[in-house]
């Protein structure tokens, strides 16, 4: 669900997914997912840790942007590191139940580790093959599942 700034629920029939990526090859293949999937989803692209801190917080440019109802993050973005995002994320009032899925190459535990020490609600491996990306339309049709029956935080980002 996504919530608006006073905290009501906007829009429930279209999911709004930020992306923060800088690989442009994965940028393309995330627009086909996006294209391909029968959920109605709407992708808004930042490239690096500090657009997308701006992004939560719809400020710089961003202002417009709806607060997004799910955040795939490579963790590994420029400027500010995606973990450290998931971190600050995490500790805002009004966009810390919005859950991330860490979206990387690394199998590497402590990666894994460190992603959800930080607030992660998942850990997705990027498909090597760019046709393993379609798989991704069954995921975010399974998450569209649950994610409507998140909690609606109130105007200061509390559960009644």
């Amino acid at each position: 669900m996504r919530h608006s700034r006073e905290g009501g629920v906007s829009n429930p029939d279209k999911l709004h997914i930020l992306v923060a990526e800088s690989n442009d090859h994965d940028i393309k293949h995330l627009e086909c997912v996006a294209r391909d999937c029968e959920v109605n989803c709407e992708l808004y692209f930042v490239r690096d840790g500090e657009e997308a801190l701006d992004a939560l917080a719809q400020r710089a440019g961003f202002e417009a942007m709806p607060h997004p109802d799910l955040i795939l993050m490579n963790p590994y973005l420029p400027k500010i590191n995606g973990l450290e995002v998931l971190r600050q994320a995490k500790g805002d009032v009004r966009v810390r139940r919005i859950p991330v899925i860490v979206f990387t190459l690394s199998e590497r535990p402590e990666d894994l580790v460190r992603a959800y020490d930080c607030g992660a609600a998942s850990y997705m491996l990027k498909p090597v093959d760019p046709e393993q990306f379609g798989q991704l339309t069954q995921t975010v049709r399974d998450y569209w599942r649950v994610a409507r029956r998140h909690p609606d935080p109130g105007p200061r980002g509390e559960v009644p």
